[in-house]
């Protein structure tokens, strides 16, 4: 199945794309090129293929969870710009609710 001028500029413009002609050339190009590999992966005769979601199998590689010492809050404020002696103080950046911000 070839993909048309037509469709290329179709997909740009779902996509918000501006394209120029020799970029809709192009880019139909591209597309055609990889509907090509697809139809050769679909002639492929797959019976007795399991399907699988990784070509290896995979282990998971996370640590341990162990309860470690964590800073305390006076040495985590030390070197904060604002504090109010309990919490980061940051500048407000959305309004109250109710309203336009």
């Amino acid at each position: 199945m070839a993909i048309s001028e037509e469709q290329v500029r179709h997909v740009a413009l779902l996509a918000r794309l501006a394209l120029t002609d020799e970029q809709v050339a192009n880019l139909g190009d591209e597309l055609n090129s990889i509907l090509g590999h697809i139809d050769t992966i679909q002639n492929l005769d797959l019976e007795g293929v399991e399907p699988t979601a990784h070509p290896l199998e995979t282990v998971n590689s996370i640590r341990s969870d162990v309860v470690k010492p964590c800073l305390s809050r006076e040495l985590a404020l030390k070197n904060a710009p604002d504090t109010d002696g309990t919490a980061f103080v940051i500048p407000q950046i959305v309004g109250p609710g109710g309203g336009d911000a």
